[in-house]
């Protein structure tokens, strides 16, 4: 590996959490660890770079403790340090965030991902303290995610970087908040120390021409050949990465728009690898939707 790729690069895949069939419709029961585990195992065979459990595609937000630990526990086993793991330890308090930043550290996560989820309006003095507490107790590298959209909160990169001169594990950033121009701006604020992700599935080209290290994308749970060609032929700076972006644009739109977790445990089940519900309060995918899906897929795999 050529000494300026930083250890997690590339196609970064987050798994939707399977769960059990519950009572009531369309409740769920405990989580499916089981079809976590083929998930999973299937990911890294498909070629991901990295696998990233728990983040708001594996609807980490609606586990127990006890849940979310058995997801953790059971992904990194399955990734069997294959490939490096990103694990989403986001919490609505420092004292969740730390227990799960240690659960992480514990069962092997290469590193944690911490996004910043608030009721009340946090300070900048606050979130820095967060953030700070958070690495500290992890002891791993931290990955700061940035989704304006899911958390309410936009971490320029300004703030970014300041954050990261006074923390030295925070190492990488995703940014989610689409605007391109910020890939560029956090490499050239930290002086090339951070690692900038992509977490915004239809900027995913521009981002990698704007130098991201990765995608981060749920994805190649269903399409992992076109994700990796895509990856591939951006970093051969190739004209065919248009092309190939272009066949996977309508599909990228429609699965963040629809709602990841929906979108991805439906298109499972069209593929005869279904993975049950989404949890409550979230709906499975309508029928309309289904079968736009199906089309694309099928379109996709062609």
């Amino acid at each position: 590996m050529r000494s300026d790729v930083p250890p997690i690069h590339g196609i970064i895949s987050y798994p939707v959490t399977p769960f059990a069939p519950g009572t009531g419709a369309p409740g769920t029961g405990a989580p499916d660890l089981a079809a976590l585990r083929t998930l999973t195992g299937d990911l890294v065979e498909a070629g991901s770079h990295a696998v990233a459990p728990l983040g708001s595609t594996g609807e980490s937000a609606y586990l127990s403790d006890a849940e979310w630990d058995a997801v953790c526990e059971t992904s990194l086993d399955a990734v069997a340090g294959r490939v490096p793991t990103v694990v989403g330890i986001g919490h609505w308090s420092t004292e969740g965030t730390v227990r799960r930043a240690r659960v992480a550290a514990r069962h092997g996560a290469t590193a944690v991902m911490v996004l910043p989820l608030v009721y009340w309006k946090l300070t900048e003095a606050e979130l820095a303290r967060h953030f700070a507490t958070v690495a500290d107790a992890a002891g791993l590298p931290v990955m700061l995610y940035n989704n304006p959209a899911t958390s309410g909160v936009d971490l320029l990169p300004e703030t970014v970087a300041g954050l990261a001169r006074d923390i030295p594990n925070l190492t990488m950033v995703k940014e989610s908040s689409g605007d391109v121009a910020r890939f560029r701006a956090l490499r050239e604020l930290s002086d090339g120390a951070l690692s900038v992700y992509n977490g915004s599935n239809p900027v995913a080209l521009d981002a990698f021409r704007s130098g991201a290290a990765g995608w981060c994308t749920a994805a190649p749970c269903l399409v992992p050949r076109p994700c990796l060609a895509l990856y591939e032929a951006a970093m051969r700076k190739d004209a065919e990465a248009d092309a190939i972006l272009a066949e996977l644009l309508p599909f990228l739109r429609f699965i963040v728009q629809q709602g990841l977790p929906r979108a991805v445990k439906a298109g499972l089940e069209l593929q005869g690898r279904g993975v049950g519900h989404p949890r409550p309060p979230l709906l499975p995918l309508p029928e309309k939707e289904t079968e736009q899906l199906r089309g694309m897929l099928r379109r996709l795999s062609a």
